[in-house]
């Protein structure tokens, strides 16, 4: 049992973390399409039960911690690209995106530019995508001190003393303060099974180039870049891409009429379930995003029940227990990307545009990072040779 305390408390902090942080904007995304509240808890069902089997299946097959999540830039592009468009109409957009990223997981081409990108410059990605969580923590601090200060002692202490259970600790040591202060509000907690409701596609040319196609490229982008960024700085770099990608598409493309926009590997809760707080043994730290593919069955089973739970939370304990988590994966992000000086110029570049949070196009920082790291890499190769 012990054995999978850790694994189990890093799964449960993957999902805490995933739907906390982005829940409000699915739930706006499905409102954008006009969703009723029947229809929006069919897209909790949906999205749940993607992620659910995705993570337990695919970290099973692999014996990887291959963590999924829902596209959050894509459900932030559809907040205001699906004004004035009907829920079939969005229906044939899941669709057609769900489609695209099946075809580029089966023709090997996404996995083909993934791998010309050096090591140094996607650490250095990855550190800039997770750099603002770790920076948060001590925003929540100057926010509710006791509280963030107590877990943030814990985990220094933790780490000294029970390096293992680290995360357990803080999470557990948090809940308690938070509701010794009365800080958790169950108020809106009820036992509420989510049912899908099937909605016909309708497929629109105009909808198809206009939504179909940037979720797609935000999704990949935006998420699948920085998701295999951590497989790979992880050490889990003989998980293929273009088959776990596929499988995503596919599985994406069957629910898409039941409200499954788009599902992809996740970069952040992923570095959760892939850091030494979810196992010491990097071999068995798969059980960590098998047991966050648990969890997120029982979002989709329970929507409305588990958000409210994970709702009950305060905030600043949820980013704290976030930034907290990744301190290990953020702190070798960066060890990597410095260690090559012929490319730590490239590699800070890539670190800082990751970290600024710059949008061009609907696309997201992650993949101007690379763009910008990959050339000034081929900028300064030649004055260095010189």
């Amino acid at each position: 049992m012990r054995t999978f305390l850790a694994p189990l408390s890093a799964g449960f902090v993957t999902v805490l973390v995933g739907f906390t942080s982005s829940a409000a904007i699915v739930f706006q995304a499905a409102a954008a399409a006009g969703a009723t509240a029947a229809q929006i808890s069919s897209w909790i069902w949906a999205l749940g039960l993607a992620m659910g089997l995705t993570c337990i299946g695919l970290s099973l097959r692999y014996r990887a911690p291959v963590v999924t999540a829902w596209s959050t830039p894509g459900a932030a592009l559809l907040v205001t690209a699906l004004a004035g468009v009907s829920l079939e109409q969005a229906t044939g957009a899941f669709l057609f995106s769900a489609l695209l990223i099946l075809l580029a997981g089966l023709t090997r081409g996404f996995e083909r530019v993934l791998d010309r990108i050096p090591p140094g410059i996607a650490s250095a990605m990855l550190a800039g995508v997770l750099v603002r969580f770790g920076m948060e923590v001590f925003v929540a601090m100057g926010q509710r001190f006791v509280l963030v200060f107590s877990m943030f002692l814990a985990y220094l202490l933790a780490r000294r003393l029970l390096p293992r259970y680290a995360v357990i600790i803080v999470l557990a040591l948090g809940t308690a303060l938070a509701a010794l202060q009365g800080q958790l509000d169950f108020s809106l907690l009820r036992l509420e099974l989510a049912s899908p409701v099937f909605t016909a596609p309708e497929f629109d040319l105009r909808v198809l180039v206009g939504v179909g196609i940037p979720l797609f490229v935000v999704t990949m982008s935006s998420q699948n870049v920085p998701g295999v960024a951590v497989l790979r700085a992880s050490g889990y770099a003989k998980v293929p891409v273009s088959p776990v990608i596929a499988w995503t598409g596919l599985v994406n493309l069957l629910l898409a009429p039941f409200g499954c926009y788009a599902i992809n590997l996740a970069a952040i809760t992923a570095a959760i379930c892939s850091g030494r707080e979810a196992h010491e043994d990097p071999a068995k730290r798969y059980w960590a995003s098998v047991f966050a593919g648990c969890f997120y069955l029982l979002v989709g089973l329970f929507g409305a029940t588990v958000g409210a739970l994970f709702a009950a939370f305060p905030r600043e304990l949820v980013l704290a227990l976030a930034g907290l988590a990744l301190f290990g994966t953020i702190g070798a992000g960066l060890a990597t990307a410095m260690k090559d000086e012929s490319q730590r110029e490239p590699a800070l570049i890539t670190f800082l545009v990751t970290a600024s949070g710059l949008t061009l196009g609907g696309v997201g920082s992650a993949f101007w990072g690379v763009v910008a790291g990959a050339l000034a890499l081929a900028l300064l190769r030649p004055l260095g040779r010189a």
